[in-house]
């Protein structure tokens, strides 16, 4: 798709300016995994014709291809023995499994994570999310992890951004963002997740209004209109992301009002 405003940046080469065979071998070192485990994989194609297009597309004539692709469905804990399959025959972890061993395939540098877990069973959540982990230690990887779930976020993110109607409000370490919270809409978030003892923990904080529309977004700040600090420079002025100088950690608060 054609940018309509921006860059995309990968170690400083904006994507949006490379066509053809440099932008293509851009892509090997970018990969994807899906939220649905099941509309991201071919159904007409087995497990072996699905991990054997990576090749075919990037053209790479590995003289062991099918022993390439059982070491790498050893890697997120399958057998070959599920190479004849078709993907309506596995269950939900078993074919995201199948998608990140399509991911990892042609070790890539960085990966997309697009809500990988939302659509899995929580007792499978866990078993994907430590397998990403281990994945990440051994190869090396960069993931973008984009989830509303916060307690993945915490147990998967080293630093995170806060995003709230396209723009980000907070980015910082996982620690500072869950332990010191700069802007109101993170403070509202955290205030939200579900704690075992309903009396402890961070008061809950309600947001009134509903969300605006991000096609017509609200001037100024964006949050204003749900806000509990915002003032009337809330309304015309939008706050730029800036550094917060409360410690030596590389923290970004986008608030005329932040603490």
């Amino acid at each position: 798709y054609p940018a309509t405003s921006g860059e995309v940046l990968f170690n400083g080469t904006d994507l949006g300016t490379l066509k053809g065979d440099p932008l293509k071998q851009l892509r090997l070192k970018m990969q994807m995994i899906f939220q649905d485990p099941f509309d991201s994989l071919n159904p007409r194609h087995t497990v072996q014709e699905i991990l054997r297009e990576k090749y075919a597309i990037h053209r790479m004539n590995k003289g062991n291809m099918d022993g390439e692709i059982s070491a790498v469905l050893e890697k997120v804990g399958l057998s070959s023995g599920v190479l004849g399959k078709f993907p309506h025959e596995f269950s939900g972890g078993q074919r995201q499994r199948i998608g990140i061993a399509r991911a990892v395939a042609l070790e890539p540098e960085v990966i997309i994570c697009d809500e990988p877990v939302s659509a899995l069973d929580v007792s499978i959540q866990s078993q994907i999310l430590n397998l990403l982990l281990m994945l990440q230690q051994e190869m090396k990887l960069t993931y973008l992890f984009i989830s509303h779930d916060l307690a993945v976020v915490r147990h998967m993110a080293d630093r995170i951004a806060v995003m709230y109607l396209g723009r980000i409000v907070e980015m910082a370490d996982g620690e500072t963002i869950y332990n010191n919270p700069g802007h109101p809409y993170t403070r509202a978030l955290l205030s939200a997740i579900p704690r075992p003892d309903p009396r402890g923990g961070i008061p809950r904080i309600i947001l009134y209004g509903d969300v605006p529309s991000p096609r017509n977004p609200p001037g100024g700040c964006r949050f204003h209109t749900r806000c509990q600090i915002a003032k009337e420079i809330c309304q015309h002025e939008e706050p730029v992301l800036e550094l917060v100088n409360r410690s030596e950690k590389q923290h970004y608060c986008a608030c005329h009002f932040w603490p």
